[in-house]
């Protein structure tokens, strides 16, 4: 047994040039194996029958010598001249000719060869005589008279010319074959030099270094392999710069209400007065409010940034989550005043997306309008009105209210990252964070995002456009 694979060492696979190799060359050497025997046997039956043809040939010659005298057959050549007729530089011919009551005529006797089967003429067989192998004919013939023609002669030369055959044939064979392996083993590895490339790439790259690698694609299905990978690393540098990001907005952002805490908690532990200990505790869970309510959306961009790509679509049902979202925020809306409401949802609409990210952006519009769509005028009761709609064949999604509204370059900056209104910074509620996660739900959702003014120029309408189905 082998020492390093009975320590569990992984055995070395062989490389993909041998592979290829491997399965090219091994049905080409089956059918070359398979080829050469059929051409022997080809050519081994073609090189019987005509030595066969040539053997009848001289059975019918000495045929033609036999003559029938007062009723009795007489053969008419001489020795000498059966030799003349019968040479052979190569096999060792014998001959006889047989009385039709089986006697010997002329020729060599006690030749063993077989009579013909039923009405044949001939029949041709392999004997052996006097310890050689032979090839036999026995030729009958009823003119002049009823007689036989038994010839027969060795096989050497046939045999010669089958092993020739056979050499040549082979020889010629295998050297193509092993000039088509060279040819093959040179090109497998030109074909694969891109893909050599490309793995030497590979482990020169840096782990930290997630650029595209350059890839010299000769086939297509190279060209796929390294577009799939260059996707890939998109995708990790996607996810490392998502990681990076939260990572650093957790940091920036908890810092400041962290030390609000600490610095209310510190105050209140130096007063001695119950009613100081009361006002800081309220402020302490008005910060831990605010700051839970940050790692909240920090937690949702985080999550719209690891499912870009990968999210799965599905049929959801917009009047029934806008209703159940909106009953969720109602109690959060009698409480601070304000007339929530709902419109359009007295019929189906139905959409393409994610239940989880069509939530997400409801949850964070009508928190940003409960929060900053207080009118400036006493007067005005506030009002928070989702209205589901349909406009040139779109579903329309829409969240108003009476506030003081945004201009335009405003509408255009609240969307992005810790950007936040004047209203935002004067109650000193949120992180800007709101708008920027309803603009990258959106993006997911393959919808579009449009902020406006209210009816008549009031408020803030913020619409999210469907593609129908």
């Amino acid at each position: 047994m082998n020492p390093v694979a009975a320590a569990g060492a992984p055995v070395p696979l062989p490389s993909l040039r041998s592979r290829l190799l491997r399965h090219v060359l091994g049905p080409l050497a089956l059918t070359w194996l398979a080829g050469t025997v059929v051409s022997v046997l080809v050519a081994g039956g073609f090189t019987q029958r005509a030595f066969d043809r040539s053997l009848l040939d001289d059975a019918y010659a000495v045929a033609a010598n036999v003559r029938s005298v007062d009723g009795a057959l007489e053969f008419a050549l001489t020795p000498r001249e059966v030799k003349a007729v019968l040479f052979d530089q190569v096999e060792t011919v014998y001959f006889a000719v047989l009385r039709p009551n089986g006697s010997v005529l002329t020729g060599n006797p006690g030749l063993p060869v077989p009579p013909p089967r039923d009405d044949d003429a001939y029949r041709f067989s392999d004997i052996r005589f006097e310890g050689q192998a032979l090839r036999a004919v026995r030729l009958q013939l009823e003119v002049p008279a009823a007689f036989e023609v038994l010839m027969a002669q060795t096989t050497r030369g046939r045999s010669a010319l089958l092993r020739s055959v056979l050499l040549y044939s082979v020889v010629s064979q295998a050297l193509l074959l092993l000039g088509l392996a060279a040819w093959l083993r040179q090109a497998i590895q030109e074909e694969l030099r891109p893909l050599t490339a490309l793995q030497q790439a590979l482990d020169r790259r840096d782990a930290r270094d997630l650029a595209p690698v350059p890839v010299q694609a000769s086939t297509r299905d190279l060209q796929r392999l390294g577009t799939a990978v260059n996707a890939l690393l998109a995708r990790v540098a996607q996810g490392v710069r998502a990681q990076r990001e939260f990572a650093g907005n957790v940091a920036h952002e908890l810092r400041t209400p962290l030390a609000g805490i600490r610095a209310l908690t510190n105050y209140g532990l130096a007063q001695k007065e119950p009613a100081v200990w009361r006002e800081q505790l309220g402020a302490i869970v008005h910060s831990e409010a605010r700051a839970s309510h940050l790692i909240d959306q920090l937690l949702a961009l985080a999550l719209a940034d690891e499912v870009r790509g990968d999210l799965p679509r599905q049929t959801v049902r917009l009047d029934e989550l806008v209703r159940q979202t909106v009953l969720q925020f109602l109690r959060r809306a009698d409480a601070a005043g304000v007339d929530l409401g709902a419109r359009g949802l007295d019929r189906t609409v139905a959409v393409q997306g994610q239940a989880l990210l069509i939530e997400g952006v409801l949850n964070n519009l009508i928190d940003n309008a409960l929060r900053y769509g207080v009118p400036t005028a006493p007067q005005t009761p506030p009002s928070v009105t989702v209205e589901l709609s349909r406009l040139a064949g779109q579903v329309v999604l829409s969240v108003l209210d009476n506030g003081p509204g945004l201009t335009a370059e405003q509408r255009q900056h609240l969307l992005q990252r810790w950007a936040q209104g004047r209203e935002g910074e004067r109650l000193g509620q949120g992180a800007g964070l709101g708008l920027a996660i309803v603009a990258r739900y959106a993006e997911l959702l393959e919808a579009r995002l449009e902020l406006d003014a209210g009816p008549q120029g009031v408020g803030l309408c913020v619409r999210l456009v469907f593609m129908p189905l």
